[in-house]
């Protein structure tokens, strides 16, 4: 919500007012009660970003979402396989070892 300045036509009383900008603007003065109010044009004021996030990608297009999230889901299928041993190429699997209590009779 933006602050407006204001002043009194009829006692020159300037003061600023929080107000939502849907709001129209007020006419009677809270000093002289004379319904001399006039809005004044203010130069403005920095915008100021409180909060988390603010970044340029929290805006993003809709076809720029789908496609990043159909690449995180090609690159999570690739690196699934690498984990489960989708690429043992040439490796040999080691044999399995007995208990060294048992003897093996041949």
């Amino acid at each position: 919500m933006p602050t407006y300045e204001y002043r009194c036509a009829a006692c020159e009383h300037e003061f600023e007012l929080f107000q939502p900008m849907s709001e129209g603007s007020r006419r009677k003065c809270p000093e002289c009660g004379k319904m001399k109010l006039i809005r004044l044009i203010g130069t403005g004021a920095a915008v100021i970003f409180k909060g988390s996030g603010f970044y340029q990608t929290d805006y993003r297009s809709e076809s720029y979402k789908k496609a990043a999230e159909k690449d995180k889901k090609s690159m999570d299928g690739k690196s699934d396989a690498k984990k489960k041993g989708g690429d043992k190429k040439g490796k040999a699997e080691a044999p399995s070892k007995k208990p060294s209590g048992e003897a093996s009779k041949d």
